[in-house]
């Protein structure tokens, strides 16, 4: 079983959990087989694997979109029954509402979750500032890049403040220049306001860069191969340049692409 060093500090704890599609037609397919993985308050990891790994239905199952069947996934001592606004969810494709304006898209989880105006409006202000989207408050998702979407998204997901971040993939629509202005963004707004985040990537670059520690998934079945602490100094601007980041970037390809290639061997059966 694979956990975390200190799992009395764990927040997320994931026991054992196997999940299987079973669609209208067709086998049944096992995503995730016996995965078991623990997650400190405000750490952030990375899940990475090939595709098809179950990357993706991991983080739907720590949301509580779709049920745990098989094993257990408490969040904070409970066991997850549905999503919560304590879990805040960022998806590759900007999820936002299209006739909405930036401000409206903000305001809306703070809407739902009843905060009075004067507040909600405070907030999303701030949080619309804290992305870099100043002076875009009334223009629509239209009207704005590729990342200018995304960074809309994830305000809109921190102005509800969840104490856990969920990230599938959200930079993998943006072209590579947008994609690492977000990622340098996204660790800028972490240590600015602490989250526990749980981001799916299949780009070892990506999760590195990103991540305290990288849970490399196994081909499908999705399994726990290894657990690897990153070790780099992300407040160094610089540290996409370095030895020891280009050294832990080798090492953890090396495990991805084993599985990467059982992916396409599979493919060619």
């Amino acid at each position: 079983m694979a956990t975390s060093p200190n799992p009395a500090g764990s927040q997320i704890v994931i026991d054992r959990v196997s999940h299987t599609y079973r669609p209208p037609r067709g086998r049944e397919v096992l995503a995730l087989d016996d995965i078991s993985l623990e997650v400190r308050a405000q750490e952030f990891i990375a899940l990475l694997g090939p595709s098809g790994c179950g990357k993706s239905t991991l983080l739907y199952l720590v949301g509580g979109f779709m049920p745990t069947r098989f094993g257990q996934i408490l969040v904070d001592g409970r066991p997850v029954g549905g999503p919560g606004p304590d879990r805040g969810i960022v998806f590759q494709h900007f999820a936002l509402f299209p006739w909405k304006t930036v401000r409206a898209n903000v305001l809306y989880g703070l809407e739902k979750l009843g905060v009075e105006r004067a507040e909600r409006e405070r907030r999303a202000q701030a949080y619309i500032d804290m992305v870099g989207l100043n002076g875009f408050e009334d223009s629509l998702p239209s009207q704005l890049s590729g990342g200018m979407k995304q960074r809309a998204a994830i305000a809109r997901t921190l102005a509800i403040d969840p104490e856990i971040l969920l990230m599938d993939e959200p930079f993998g629509a943006l072209d590579a220049q947008t994609r690492s202005l977000m990622q340098t963004e996204l660790l800028t707004i972490w240590r600015r306001s602490p989250k526990t985040v749980v981001f799916v990537t299949h780009d070892v670059h990506e999760a590195v860069y990103l991540a305290q520690r990288v849970v490399v998934m196994s081909a499908r079945p999705g399994r726990v191969k290894a657990i690897i602490e990153t070790g780099v100094d992300h407040a160094d601007p610089d540290v996409a340049k370095s030895r020891p980041f280009l050294d832990k970037v080798d090492e953890i390809w090396g495990l991805v692409r084993d599985e990467a290639l059982a992916v396409e061997r599979r493919r060619g059966a």
